[in-house]
């Protein structure tokens, strides 16, 4: 399927809120992109490689050359979150950024993505999703990201230029990709959500089409005609019928683009429907009968490496067939897919921010490789804190901050709680314990930080002392000096207790399962034909 002009000017995609507005990326303010890159095309990564492990040593030196190679994190080393844990059997668990693309740094890219001032532009990591292959590999979870989350992005330094980029607050997600790479997303990924991340595979707009036409197309379904263009210009120009239709090339570009015309028009109602695409192509990777061919697998292998960007820890083909053979243990039934849990920004019209609670909770159960389907048969294991090997000062001598996070997504903060806290710290010794009075945070529990190995026994005092869990002692650079934060779990009184572990998935990821075939996107009426 071609475009003409007009065409492809119908499958372009606005802003939030319309194509007017400028947008700032990190070299200054920049024309809105009329082509919003597909926000699915990193899902389809996580895949690929699945259909490519019969043809791994196809044309090995000539697949190796086809695959790009960038630095897995160009963030500081200091701010690196901690590696998982192995199991009782050694094994742990594998954390896989998946990042689409938005760049216009080639004729094909362009003629697909459209908006001919913004060719070779710095490029927006416009689909961000975290792959979790549990450590036992049986199962699997995806952590999206709306494009639109406000976060902090930290310093990032371009390891081709050697340019450094200066840390950023409240900036749009997208926007890590221009500021040196892949590798900048991966650092902002990890300071979010304190989650290791092990690799990144990454694809442009030249790689969704061609990955869709590899493997002969994707079954997707409507529950109405649907055709995505209005009359002020908004849509991707998916045209549809009722049913169940195979997509493929600029039409499985066009699904996953689409945004005006499934349910709220929201990026959010993009997302579940980038996750029907996902679940149907794993499905037909595993099941379709065609790629034992080794004509189809070859030309799936091709398609592949020349479609992926990725760290060097995956930069071969030998690599990535060992990496497709522990993505292949974990049974489709147990692939969940779920979208951060977010909330609209008061500061910042239109944009999100993660939602206080919920959001913090899914990385956490993420962090602990806890399966995200509820089905795993043991319980959740936490890990334990080894008493530090630098002794605590005195207690009248240890400098301690205390921080108010009783704030939660349902209920204001406690006044006065930081206070109280610290009052009760004073009475038990600790002398230089004070209140920040002025910092009100959201913190689903509470927790004690610290910035170096040598305030860790300082902490894990305090912790003691007040009856705190040792797992809730964490390193963090964020933090100058020994910090308690005061958790929504401790909203009154002064003896402090351990809530019990709730490990149950929020509802505001909005969980799908990757076996449900009868998942079909409700179309909004005013883009039915």
């Amino acid at each position: 399927m071609s475009l003409t002009p007009r065409d492809q000017d119908a499958t372009s995609e606005h802003g939030r809120h319309g194509g007017g507005r400028r947008r700032k990326g990190p070299g200054g303010d920049r024309k809105p992109r009329r082509r919003r890159v597909l926000r699915w095309s990193a899902m389809v990564l996580a895949v690929v490689i699945l259909g490519t492990a019969g043809a791994g040593y196809l044309y090995y030196q000539h697949l190796n050359a086809n695959i790009k190679k960038k630095a897995l994190n160009i963030g500081d080393k200091k701010d690196r979150a901690a590696k998982g844990k192995a199991n009782a059997a050694g094994q742990t668990p594998l954390n896989i950024l998946l990042i689409g693309s938005d760049a216009r740094d080639s004729k094909e890219n362009q003629k697909l993505g459209g908006a001919k001032d913004t060719f070779n532009t710095a490029p927006r990591a416009d689909v961000q999703m975290l792959l979790h292959v549990s450590a036992d590999r049986s199962n699997m979870s995806v952590v999206s990201m709306p494009r639109d989350t406000l976060v902090s992005i930290p310093k990032c330094t371009d390891p081709d230029s050697g340019k450094v980029y200066g840390a950023l607050t409240s900036a749009i997600t997208n926007d890590s990709l221009g500021r040196g790479g892949p590798g900048c997303t991966v650092a902002t990924w990890e300071k979010l959500t304190d989650i290791h991340i092990d690799h990144f595979m990454m694809i442009d707009f030249a790689g969704v089409v061609s990955m869709a036409d590899a493997i002969g197309g994707v079954p997707v379904c409507v529950d109405a005609n649907v055709y995505s263009k209005s009359s002020d210009g908004h849509g991707s120009g998916l045209k549809l019928k009722k049913g169940t239709t195979y997509v493929k090339g600029v039409q499985a570009l066009q699904w996953l683009r689409t945004r005006y015309g499934f349910e709220d028009n929201t990026d959010i109602a993009r997302a579940k429907a980038q996750h029907q695409y996902m679940n149907a192509m794993v499905r037909q990777l595993r099941e379709n009968a065609t790629l034992g061919n080794p004509n189809e697998l070859r030309k799936l292998a091709e398609t592949a490496t020349k479609a992926l960007t990725v760290d060097d820890g995956l930069g071969t083909v030998a690599k990535l067939y060992d990496l497709s053979k522990e993505l292949k243990k974990v049974p489709t039934k147990r692939i969940t897919m779920t979208t951060m849990p977010w909330q609209y920004s008061t500061t910042n019209s239109g944009r999100v921010v993660p939602r206080p609670g919920d959001a913090q909770k899914l990385f956490r159960l993420v962090r602990e490789d806890i399966a995200l389907d509820g089905k795993d048969k043991k319980k959740s294991t936490r890990t334990t804190t080894t008493p530090s090997s630098d002794p605590a000062a005195a207690d009248d001598k240890i400098a301690v901050q205390v921080q108010n996070g009783t704030r939660s997504s349902t209920q204001l903060a406690v006044t006065g709680r930081a206070r109280t806290i610290a009052q009760l710290l004073v009475g038990k010794g600790f002398t230089e314990a004070v209140a920040d009075t002025a910092t009100i945070l959201s913190e689903e529990k509470t927790v004690i930080r610290y910035p170096s190995a040598d305030l860790e026994g300082d902490a894990q005092r305090i912790a003691k002392s007040l009856g705190i869990q040792m797992s809730s002692v964490k390193k963090s650079t964020e933090v100058s000096g020994v910090t308690l934060v005061v958790g929504a779990d401790w909203r009154s009184g002064t003896k402090y207790t351990a809530p019990a572990d709730d490990d149950q998935t929020p509802a505001s990821a909005q969980v799908i399962n990757g076996s449900d075939k009868k998942q079909c996107m409700h179309v909004n009426p005013n883009y039915t034909w």
